[in-house]
């Protein structure tokens, strides 16, 4: 069911006594731009637009940072994943590009469309006209091949690179690019940990595969489509706090010292990074079906070459948006307080391009907190299932794993208390999965949760009754990935576990789960063992 922005309603029923609640955005009303949802007679026509910027872009000398490799290079450069700066960081740079295609196709009212997934589990049609693809015919001048690509845009990059001042240089050497060829080998594909060349690692894609989907077969895979769904994306949006140590209740992933760090510990990706976000970026790059690569743009961190990309991130600020709203209409923090916002707001942002194209050497993660600093908001409608819950029930203690040879053993126990509305949807079940990340070359990059399936199923289709879901890792390995990762899992209701009458579960209503991973497309690889696992209803 779609509601307007102003018809939104939000179950509070654990939280305020009510059932349902309008919502109303002020914000709405003040906006200069404003982001269409794509499938929309105004989005297609931003569409055009957007093409006309592209074009433009691409017609830059590399030296100008508006061109637009070297508008993706900002991404390859200081992008930050599986941190609390994820959705802030990604604000920024779309923001900025968006003000650069505004100036360069000459349409005053340029805001990027946004792609709900959810929705249309597809790319648009549109999305496959002239430079709407990197497999237009546009880009073959430069990305026909990496010598082409090499020749074209490592001289003004090598520049640039040498104009970069301290504080610039020291975050790079934090994300572990201590001098120039260090960043050159991520282009081609260097692993850091063997120094051999791993095409699947590859950040270029020649013009020829530079994506996956095609106008011919424009639809995410099953499993993709699951990640998009409902079912993982309402859960995403239950959290109450923008960061928690407990990933299951925060809306952002790890808190770390720097954007552009590694946690001290496992590295947490909250719902909405880990499995939308990651599994559209490799789907559209080809991880499964072009495995072990050479992969397309969207599955490393030169993705912003693919022009899906903001139309991908437009939709994840959304949902920030959605989620934020949510929050403010139940008189709840939309931020984290005190000293944690400090550090949260003062982390310096140094590589954004402004539209005239000069750098925004200034920056901090603060300035981009609010949409307000770019001036825009999201078309109607929000997307969710009638009678949606869209604020998590008081959190139940975790059901901590028993873990052997690594498997998850875990109970769910029968609710502590039972829904008001014997129609009520169930609450959704979250699983912490926490594993180590294969480095070595070609090893798979996602794993699908198999839940009480027997021992001699090694692979599940998506509607198995033993699928779970898809654990995704997005973009290669890279210096200071030698911790664990955690993910936060909801389990799919259509599991044959957690469907099974009560005639069939244990003691009082309680569920028995035996939770293993295997590689979702390398078949011949062994899975990575389970380290640790938590179960909890929101």
């Amino acid at each position: 069911m779609a509601f307007t922005r102003r018809e939104f309603l939000v179950t509070t029923s654990t939280l305020a006594g009510a059932s349902m609640l309008p919502f109303q955005s002020a914000r709405a009303q003040s906006a200069k731009y404003i982001r269409y949802n794509v499938t929309t007679d105004k989005g297609k026509e931003m569409l055009k637009s957007y093409a006309k910027g592209i074009q433009a872009m691409l017609k830059l000398p590399a030296s100008d940072p508006r061109n637009w490799f070297r508008n993706a290079f900002i991404h390859f450069m200081d992008c930050p994943h599986g941190n609390w700066w994820f959705y802030v960081w990604h604000r920024g740079y779309v923001g900025y590009v968006e003000e650069t295609i505004r100036s360069l196709s000459g349409d005053p009212s340029f805001a990027f469309p946004y792609w709900d997934w959810t929705e249309l589990p597809q790319i648009p049609g549109e999305m496959f006209d002239s430079v709407l693809t990197p497999a237009d015919a546009a880009y073959a001048p430069y990305t026909q091949d990496i010598g082409t690509f090499t020749s074209f845009i490592q001289p003004a990059l090598e520049a640039y690179w040498n104009q970069l001042n301290p504080t610039q240089l020291q975050q790079m050497a934090a994300r572990g690019y201590t001098h120039f060829k260090l960043l050159w080998d991520g282009v081609i594909g260097v692993n850091p940990g063997t120094g051999s060349v791993d095409p699947g690692d590859a950040a270029f894609a020649a013009n020829a595969r530079a994506r996956y989907l095609t106008r011919d077969n424009p639809k995410l895979d099953p499993k993709t489509a699951h990640e998009v769904s409902w079912d993982v994306v309402g859960p995403g949006l239950l959290p109450v706090q923008f960061y928690n140590n407990d990933v299951t209740l925060s809306f952002t992933s790890s808190k770390t010292p720097s954007h552009v760090t590694m946690p001290g510990s496992a590295t947490q990706f909250s719902v909405l990074e880990g499995h939308p976000h990651n599994k559209v970026h490799n789907y559209i790059g080809g991880v499964g079906p072009w495995n072990p690569g050479p992969f397309g743009s969207m599955t490393n961190f030169l993705s912003p070459v693919d022009p899906i990309f903001f139309l991908h991130h437009a939709n994840m600020d959304r949902l920030w948006d959605v989620w934020t709203r949510k929050q403010q209409r139940l008189g709840l923090h939309i931020l984290p307080q005190g000293k944690e916002l400090e550090q949260l707001s003062n982390d310096p942002f140094l590589f954004f391009v402004r539209s005239d194209g000069t750098f925004v050497l200034d920056g901090k993660a603060g300035d981009y907190l609010s949409t307000e600093r770019f001036g825009y908001t999201y078309e109607e409608p929000v997307t969710a299932p009638a009678g949606a819950r869209l604020v998590a029930a008081k959190a139940e203690a975790p059901a901590k794993a028993t873990l052997k040879k690594g498997v998850a053993a875990l109970t769910l126990p029968a609710p502590v208390a039972k829904a008001a509305d014997a129609n009520a949807p169930a609450r959704p079940v979250v699983a912490t999965l926490t594993v180590s990340r294969p480095t070595e070359p070609s090893s798979p990059r996602e794993f699908d949760v198999l839940v009480n399936a027997p021992a001699d199923v090694t692979s599940v289709d998506a509607d198995s009754p033993y699928y779970g879901g898809t654990v995704a890792f997005f973009g290669p390995p890279m210096h200071g990935m030698k911790h664990d990762t955690t993910f936060a899992v909801p389990l799919s209701p259509r599991l044959q576990a957690l469907s099974a009458p009560a005639s069939l579960k244990g003691a009082k209503g309680a569920v028995k789960l035996e939770i293993r991973l295997a590689p979702s497309t390398a078949k011949d690889k062994a899975p990575p063992a389970l380290k640790a696992a938590t179960l909890r209803r929101l």
